[in-house]
């Protein structure tokens, strides 16, 4: 059986994602890691301890900072889908080379009235059709709206792939 899991935000080699704070001035990353290496590590073991080699993992956007943390991309366990974010900038091709199978703009589930994009989608798109996007983009925020909206950037998901659906 294949499990699908979202996760957003990695930010491989983002070393500047350690110095993030929240709204309260709280550090967001830099006080669950002391160096991006160690960052990084934990979020490869976190991942790899969760997912299966035939789970599908969509990761909702900002994957690496920088072309040479893509090589983390094929120390991932599963089946790899991009949706790309803000910070994804690098041509389609790149992601694939690095061990994406596809990568998408957003990706719509109609059966299951899913959208997954990186940012949130406008209300109008979902609530008129009663359906919920999964996102990134927010980090440790989070909208109020529970039934149309559900961020999964790491922060989110305990720094590891959410299971979606079995």
């Amino acid at each position: 059986m294949t499990n699908i899991f979202v996760i957003a935000d990695t930010h491989f080699g983002h070393r500047n994602i350690l110095t993030f704070k929240d709204r309260e001035g709280n550090l967001i990353r830099g006080s669950h890691f002391k160096t991006i290496e160690e960052h990084d590590e934990a979020l490869v073991a976190n991942w790899n301890a969760t997912v299966q080699p035939m789970d599908h993992v969509y990761h909702l956007g900002d994957v690496v900072i920088n072309k040479r943390s893509l090589d983390i991309i094929h120390r991932l366990a599963g089946h790899k889908r991009l949706v790309l974010g803000n910070h994804d900038i690098f041509p389609v091709e790149t992601y694939l080379a690095a061990g994406f199978e596809k990568v998408y703009g957003v990706r719509v589930f109609p059966a299951h009235g899913l959208i997954f994009s990186h940012i949130p989608l406008h209300p109008n798109s979902l609530v008129e059709r009663g359906w919920k996007n999964i996102h990134g983009h927010m980090h440790n925020n989070k909208l109020d709206d529970e039934v149309h909206y559900q961020c999964v950037s790491v922060e989110h998901t305990e720094y590891k792939p959410l299971l979606l659906m079995r």
